[in-house]
């Protein structure tokens, strides 16, 4: 039995976030629009996201949060469709939502919902569905007409059709999470046609440290302190974790999407207090270190934080008026200018996303599509736009994936 031969206007590889927009955007405009996906269930990492209620986006989202080897490209796309362009479409489909913190938005309820949501519109676009379809090969197909004009098609093969069409969207996101079916397939197309991949890196991703720098701190996994963690020039200040293998919790996650290897952490234990002061207070009193730092942190903490910096000074039963100047400036400088090297990342299976990918300067801003060949778009995560933590990189899925569906 021989493949099935079909002509789309619009093939999208990848049902995810960034693919369903775009297929939504272009079925409204009256193109013949196929999603397809290797994945037997659409939208995966929207149904992980966010402890199962996705943080869909964020009211406060501004170019300065995206990271890209060309910092101006996320613009345009984030500014013709913003967030409330999203709340708008949550707000029709009566999907009740909440806002956390720092501007972040969840649903209320599941997160199977924003996928419902996101289906129902395809639907209502007119979209197909080829699902769960693995693509075995992509050729170009350049022919000249009776006018003289080159024609340009796309043959898409997979294992039951052979699909022809004159737009090609490449939304097959990165590579974390491969449990959930991520996988470097974008980035193979990209290299088939000779489109430079910026190179990739885990993002929003916990941090290990060597044994000598970190064994004493394993012992107090599951402990979370507020801190400001900073890397270079970049600076978060949310929590940090604890972990069996080393640090996550926000502020990691945050930090970890500017870490290079061999790059020194400064962590502040204590970034609102002026500990010069609050020596100066607690010296008139007979308090002891240990009971001084219980003022700010769980005594776990401070026992294994105290018997890695000053062993003497957790058995000793001096108070604070008994320490040298020189013994109280160290102790700040390790509180609040703690520096450590991480050794690693926890790889892309904790990920939430992959920094790096397709070179912003390969594609038009305003369209997504490819100025070498003309036809071929990327979208979503496969492209060199890293958003931080806190629902900014389904927006700019949101973003990507629209700007593309007005063109395609």
């Amino acid at each position: 039995m021989g493949l099935q031969k079909l002509f789309k206007d619009v093939v999208i590889i990848g049902a995810g976030a960034a693919g369903m927009m775009c297929a939504i955007e272009a079925g409204k405009r009256g193109r013949r629009v196929l999603l397809m996906d290797h994945a037997r269930k659409i939208g995966e990492k929207i149904r992980i996201s966010g402890g199962g209620h996705c943080n869909f986006t964020n009211r406060y989202v501004k170019p300065e949060n995206y990271i890209s080897s060309n910092p101006d490209f996320c613009r345009s796309a984030l500014a013709r469709y913003t967030p409330q362009d999203f709340i708008a479409l949550i707000k029709k489909h009566g999907i009740r939502y909440h806002e956390k913190k720092l501007g972040q938005l969840f649903c209320d309820g599941s997160s199977q919902q924003i996928i419902d949501l996101l289906k129902i519109e395809c639907d209502s676009a007119g979209v197909d569905w080829q699902i769960p379809s693995k693509v075995q090969k992509i050729a170009y197909l350049a022919t000249q007409n009776e006018q003289d004009h080159v024609d340009r098609k796309f043959s898409i093969t997979t294992e039951t059709s052979c699909i022809e069409t004159d737009s090609l969207v490449v939304a097959t996101g990165g590579l974390s999470i491969p449990q959930i079916g991520a996988s470097a397939f974008g980035y193979k197309i990209a290299e088939q046609f000779g489109i430079p991949v910026i190179s990739l890196r885990p993002a929003l991703v916990g941090l290990i440290f060597a044994d000598g720098d970190f064994a004493e701190f394993k012992n107090i996994s599951g402990i979370s302190i507020d801190a400001e963690v900073s890397c270079d020039r970049a600076s978060f200040r949310e929590n940090i974790l604890f972990t069996h293998r080393g640090l996550s919790g926000p502020a990691i996650l945050q930090i970890s999407s500017y870490w290079r290897p061999g790059r020194t952490l400064h962590v502040n234990l204590l970034p609102d207090q002026d500990l010069q002061q609050s020596f100066s207070e607690f010296r008139k009193l007979s308090t002891t270190l240990p009971n001084f730092l219980a003022c700010y942190f769980p005594k776990r903490f401070i026992k294994i934080w105290c018997s890695k910096f000053f062993p003497d000074m957790l058995i000793s039963s001096r108070s604070l008026s008994e320490y040298r100047d020189s013994e109280l400036r160290c102790i700040i400088e390790n509180l609040q200018k703690w520096s450590i090297i991480p050794i690693g990342t926890v790889g892309y299976k904790k990920a939430e996303v992959t920094a790096g990918g397709i070179d912003t300067c390969e594609l038009s801003s305003k369209t997504m599509e490819c100025k070498r060949v003309p036809g071929l778009y990327f979208i979503g995560e496969v492209v060199d736009v890293t958003g931080h933590l806190g629902g900014y990189n389904f927006q700019w899925a949101w973003s990507s994936g629209y700007a593309a569906g007005q063109f395609v």
